[in-house]
């Protein structure tokens, strides 16, 4: 049986394992990114993890999920934020594939997330379908005829930078907003307020955490509903940090949605969160190197 490797690269973790043909993880691993150092180091740590599983035996393949903006067809990242040092021009595939005489391709981490609910996850079967993750910003992925969208030049569904109310999508409504409201209204520092903690004041009632939440529900509406009126998926898909917190958001998420939508697109728009959670990544990744190779080499 073929064996893949699986690498997820996050800001703050790379999370990394073996699947098989069928797309099974069959062993997993995580070490922390340390993006402070750069790209090199990255991609040095990447490397060292595909060494270390083809000492255990044959490799068929090298799939990476990583964040920042990503050419497919070169395999390489060509835009990062200020997170990762030098990341920008860092070249996974070439490097990778001469060093080891192993096919890899790499994919942008959103789009392996939406690609992965697409093919075994909560939006398999539907199509077109939209993938937002929600945490420290916001990403977005577009699903149509059962591959991801990548626009004309490898930046599609980049809608955290969508221009709102003289902000931008993302800086509104990302869930690190939460943090900073919260800890202003309540005249305290903002590392007393993690996500966690306000969700939990909000159960218990606490006006200012519950407004808080009350305002990003309510962008969030208001740009998935800006986004359905452009694509018309038939179920948007939330995943990222809001995740943990899906019995307490999603029918506040859900009524946001219906707020912005005429009622004939709201009622044929479902609204879900991710099913692969921790395990998107690697399985995206696996996705996409199988998708990428059948349809382009």
């Amino acid at each position: 049986m073929e064996r893949y490797v699986s690498i997820d690269i996050g800001g703050t973790a790379i999370k990394y394992g073996i699947l098989n043909e069928d797309g099974e993880i069959i062993c997993r691993s995580e070490m922390r990114t340390e993006a402070y150092k750069g790209g090199p180091s990255i991609l040095s740590k990447a490397a060292g993890i595909v060494e270390q599983y083809q000492k255990t035996g044959k490799i068929s393949g090298i799939c990476i999920s990583t964040a920042g903006m990503v050419d497919v067809w070169k395999g390489e990242v060509f835009h990062s934020a200020s997170l990762i040092p030098d990341y920008a021009g860092t070249r996974f595939k070439e490097v990778m594939e001469r060093r080891f005489e192993i096919p890899c391709e790499v994919e942008n981490d959103v789009n392996c997330a939406g690609l992965a609910e697409s093919v075994s996850g909560a939006s398999k079967g539907a199509d077109p379908s939209l993938m937002l993750t929600v945490g420290t910003g916001i990403g977005g992925c577009i699903i149509a005829d059962g591959r991801v969208f990548h626009g004309f030049a490898n930046s599609a569904c980049e809608v955290g930078y969508m221009h709102m109310a003289g902000s931008d999508f993302q800086t509104l409504g990302a869930a690190s907003i939460l943090s900073r409201k919260v800890a202003e209204w309540k005249n305290e520092t903002a590392d007393v307020w993690n996500g966690y903690h306000i969700f939990e004041e909000a159960k218990k009632g606490d006006e200012l955490c519950i407004r808080a939440i009350d305002e990003m529900v309510d962008v969030l509406g208001q740009g998935i509903a800006n986004i359905c009126y452009v694509i018309n998926p038939k179920i948007v898909v939330l995943g990222g940090g809001i995740m943990a917190q899906e019995d307490y958001l999603k029918c506040r998420i859900q009524n946001a949605v219906r707020r912005y939508l005429i009622p004939s697109i709201a009622s044929c728009t479902e609204i879900a969160f991710a099913k692969h959670r921790n395990d998107a990544g690697m399985l995206g990744a696996f996705y996409h190197f199988l998708a990428f190779r059948r349809h382009n080499r």
